[in-house]
């Protein structure tokens, strides 16, 4: 067949005839070529949306073309009625109506694509005529559908009226989909209840011809299916389950057909999973004996390993107990049913086998008790005492059963699990740990002593024969709690931190368990520092084992923070361990930093005396193998480790603190901080001034390489954010070394240092001038990259506003004070805005805010705003049209609230002159919206809310998005 763009002409000059589509479907569809399956989809679905669209669909449906053919004809006639309805006369919505009927009946053996098409047409075509034009169509489809009212059409070409189960299939799907349609149609609100209404009030006429299919010996188990999906859709109208109480019934009677069984679970899960169903308790209490008596079913499947019988029946079990424990929980004459539910449900939860490998049904029930636990603890005080009474007896049970389920399976059988299997396990233990925490509400202090008992008679008594799975569950559901609720008062601690150093911890997840636990005690164990000494052995032996690498390091993280005032009498012990784990290197990069980091929170609570001596014994060797590393030529493999031991010296530095006695003096107090040692420098500070000149050779040999320079400026960088103004002496050496750096081969780490040093010592005298010449050397570096063009580096734009939002809030006489120079660093700053990064431009921003808040202040700033801000202005306005993200706006917003604050009469010049321009900042704002917006924005110099509420309207409208789906994200 002749393409469209071998007969000369272009598709989108082809007249939207019958021909021109089927050829252009052909290209659609069988056309080798990409760009002519474009050309051939775009020009297709202009067909769709034209009007001579109404008159070639049905051409298209003829029985002798291709599926494809057929299928987009039906898929235009609904494009037509659902977006074009209106262009079709009302008098011919009866003839529409009869065809659409007819072909349907025509397709009702199939293609099913093209049925189904037709049917959703149909549907479509209902909701616009409902209730007015069409007050019953779903008694009318029935009736249409009826044998002898096929043979009255007298339609020769439908032969599906022959066919009585292709006939019914073709009505359960109509009825299927006429739900479906209402649910997807865009509605508003008062017309989508009408229509509710009115599709609930034929829901007696689809129930009755469901029920009656469905107990029919004649329908087969296609129809059958058909009908429960079709009681599926229904169910989404929110028919009243009243009218559907025999209807769900005959579902539990399909259970018992294989071929039904899953479509039987999925259809009695929706109805009884509506909310609205607790306004018929009595339908509720007459489907529990029918849950209940799957229970047989249940266990017979269990114990074969059905997993999907055990799987369906759970599903509907939970549905129940889940949806209306409440309501059924005030069902008092009838308890002792929903008890034998909430049994049912225990029983899900302890299904037998290894979750996922030998069952996936346990994971259903767990919000199940989650949501009982929550209605039973919402009741008033007297009333929950009843319950408590029933139900703490099955919570209970409820812990043993999720310990259990919580085991892991045997070594040699873990290891043949796939990798997919471990994390599915991970994640499952992960909801048990989270819902035995959430049980701890409930039983409380019983729980703990609870699992302590249990956990003593297997460590202490000689006649149990415990597997190893059973200490580590006990210790799990410990940990569990332990994580989350505060146990400092719990009476049973100092018992269980005595029976852990009894535990052999030579199985793997029992050891990781074991030093878990012992992490989470880690607060108990600092107000209980005598109990350290049974308990840091076992974390140092787990510490030099490989495959306890994370559970041993961040335990001793845990203890090294929390307990480090308690610490002296071990950490030669805790020391010597860690320096021989690290040389040998048998832990993942990230594991030793983690290590470096618990030991400098150790080395902080020493005496000042015997920090400098220990502090040198650790990192020693490490220096040493930096400084032959230094004396290379750089290759790859001396890079990476030059990179880990500036990591692990960052990683030290990060916690080492001799000043700070304890945790929460937050980054942004710069207060001066001096202790009575004051004459004694800093340890930190003198072995970084003894490892300067090495640090310096690395520079020299490595200052094209990012990753290096990043790593050498993060020492520095965790140091002077920990040691604040203890830094001090530092400042002088590193101000040389950063301009040296920096004017050699400009990188963002040196400039994001830099503001660290101004945020910490911009206001002690001594250091300005070195930090003044630090910040001269950046400035013209940087602006001498913005002159050349610095669209290749986003990032030290970012670090260089940043670096200058900084100088102007702590120290503005560090600010450039030649006009030239801040006429430049003006200008920088509007090139960061227009940056498509999102950080580059927000830093930008953040400069802008803080230099309007200074212009009154310092003339030279003023003087550049009232030459320049006219740009600035319009630059702003540019982005906010949409040339930056939308996530910006807010910052713009605040921008555009400076501006006013400064210079309100001058802004208002610039509005107006910049906004009079046609077409900007869009071509979608019209001159009143852009009036509209100046005098909003004109208006506010205090409401920050209220700017930005009308820049980010602005913006939507400039983008022609306003009032659309997309305004909301």
């Amino acid at each position: 067949m002749e393409s469209a763009a071998t007969a000369g002409q272009s598709p989108v000059e082809l007249e939207f005839t019958q021909e021109n589509v089927e050829t252009a479907l052909y290209q659609l569809y069988f056309d080798p070529d990409m760009e002519s399956k474009n050309v051939a989809q775009k020009w297709l679905t202009q067909a769709q949306a034209s009007a001579q669209a109404w008159q070639f669909c049905w051409a298209l449906l003829n029985p002798e073309k291709i599926p494809e053919i057929q299928f987009f004809g039906a898929s235009t006639l609904h494009i037509k009625i659902c977006r074009h309805w209106g262009d079709l006369p009302a008098e011919h919505h009866e003839d529409l109506r009869t065809q659409l009927l007819s072909h349907i009946l025509r397709f009702s053996s199939g293609p099913k694509m093209v049925l189904t098409r037709l049917c959703v047409a149909l549907a479509s075509m209902a909701l616009n005529l409902i209730p007015q034009a069409w007050s019953k169509p779903v008694a009318d489809m029935v009736r249409a559908f009826q044998p002898q009212k096929a043979d009255s059409e007298g339609d020769p070409g439908a032969k599906a009226s022959q066919d009585p189960h292709a006939h019914c299939l073709a009505l359960l799907e109509l009825l299927t989909v006429l739900p479906e349609e209402f649910q997807s149609g865009r509605l508003a609100q008062a017309r989508r209840t009408q229509l509710r209404e009115a599709l609930v009030g034929e829901w007696a006429v689809v129930c009755a011809m469901l029920r009656q299919l469905l107990q029919s010996q004649d329908s087969s188990v296609k129809v059958k299916e058909k009908v429960l999906r079709c009681f599926s859709s229904w169910v989404g109208l929110d028919v009243p389950l009243g009218e559907s109480q025999e209807l769900v019934q005959d579902c539990f009677t399909a259970l018992s057909d294989p071929g039904l069984f899953d479509t039987a679970v999925e259809t009695i899960v929706t109805a009884v999973s509506q909310p609205d169903c607790q306004r018929f308790i009595n339908v509720l209490l007459s489907l529990m004996p029918l849950v209940l008596g799957l229970y047989d079913q249940l266990k017979t499947a269990a114990q074969d390993g059905d997993m999907e019988t055990t799987h369906g029946i759970c599903r509907i079990a939970v549905a129940l107990g889940e949806t209306h424990s409440r309501v059924l929980l005030e069902q008092l004459d009838h308890w002792q049913e929903y008890m034998a539910l909430v049994n049912m449900i225990l029983f899900c939860t302890g299904i037998p086998g290894h979750y996922p490998v030998n069952e996936t049904t346990s994971s259903l029930t767990l919000t199940f008790w989650y949501t009982l636990q929550d209605d039973i603890l919402s009741f008033e005080e007297e009333k929950q005492g009843g319950y408590l009474q029933v139900y703490k007896p099955v919570y209970f049970q409820l812990v043993d059963v999720l310990l259990l389920k919580s085991h892991y399976p045997s070594q040699e059988e873990y290891a043949s699990w796939s990798s997919d299997d471990k994390e599915q396990f991970r994640i499952y233990r992960v909801d048990i740990s989270d819902t035995l925490m959430y049980v701890y509400e409930m039983l409380g202090a019983e729980l703990l002593s609870n699992l302590y008992d249990r956990l003593a008679r297997l460590l202490m008594d000689p006649q149990q024969s415990a597997v190893w799975q059973d200490t580590e569950a006990l210790l799990f559901g410990f940990q569990s709690i332990a994580e989350t609720i505060d146990v400092n008062y719990s009476d049973v601690i100092p018992g269980l931190i005595g029976l852990i150093p009894r535990i052999n911890i030579g199985n793997v997840m029992l050891a990781d368990t074991v030093m878990y636990t012992i992490g989470s005690l880690a607060e108990w164990l600092a107000d209980h520092p005598v109990m350290l000494g049974g308990i840091l052995p076992m974390v140092l032996r787990g510490l030099v084992k490989a495959e306890l690498s994370v559970s041993s390091i961040s335990t001793l993280k845990r203890i090294c923070r929390e307990c480090r005032h308690d610490l002296a009498p071990y950490a030669q012990d805790i020391l010597t361990v860690s320096q021989d784990v690290l040389l040998i290197e048998i832990h993942e990069s990230s594991q030793c930093m983690w290590l470096m980091q618990a030991l400098g929170f150790l080395l902080s609570a020493l005496p000042p005396e015997e920090i400098l001596g220990r502090l040198h014994s650790l990192i020693t060797p490490h220096i040493q193998q930096l400084d032959s590393l230094a004396r290379q030529e750089p290759n790859p493999a001396n890079k990476q480790s030059i990179v880990y031991i500036l990591g692990l010296l960052s990683s030290l530095f990060t916690t080492l603190d001799v000043n700070r006695s304890a945790d929460g003096l937050e980054e942004e107090d710069v207060s001066p901080r001096r202790t009575p040692s004051q004459s004694v420098q800093n340890p930190v500070v003198v072995v970084l001034q003894q490892v300067f000149p090495l640090i310096q050779t690395i520079i020299s040999k490595w200052l094209h390489d990012s990753e290096v320079v990043e790593a050498v400026c993060g020492v520095f960088d965790k140091s002077v954010r920990t040691l604040l103004h203890d830094f001090g002496p530092m400042v002088p050496q590193l101000s040389e070394m950063l301009g040296q750096i920096y004017s050699t081969y400009p990188q963002a780490p040196a400039l994001d240092l830099t503001r660290q040093m101004v945020h910490i010592f911009a206001g002690e005298e001594q250091h300005i001038p070195d930090i003044r010449s630090l910040v001269e050397v950046l400035t013209s570096t940087t602006l001498a990259i913005f002159q050349q063009g610095p669209r290749e580096h986003p990032d030290v734009a970012e670090s260089f506003m940043c670096l200058h939002a900084q100088i102007l809030k702590r120290s503005p006489d560090l600010h450039p004070s030649a006009q030239s120079d801040v006429k430049a660093l003006f200008y920088s700053g509007i090139l960061s805005i227009k940056f498509p990064e999102t950080p580059t431009a927000k830093a930008a921003c953040l400069f802008f805010t803080e230099f309007l808040s200074r212009c009154k202040d310092m003339p030279s700033l003023s003087d550049v705003l009232q030459s320049d801000g006219k740009t600035l202005t319009e630059t702003v306005l540019q982005a906010v049209g949409g040339g930056s993200s939308r996530s910006l706006m807010e910052h713009f917003s605040e921008v555009l609230l400076s501006l006013n604050r400064q210079c309100p009469a001058l802004l208002s010049q610039w509005l107006t002159e910049t906004l009079q321009t046609p077409g900007f900042p869009s071509a979608h704002v019209t001159a009143e919206q852009k009036h509209a917006f100046s005098q909003q924005i004109l208006r506010e110099q205090t409401n920050k809310r209220r700017v930005k509420e009308t820049v980010k309207e602005f913006s939507l409208l400039c983008r022609g998005l306003q009032g659309s789906g997309y305004s909301e994200c």
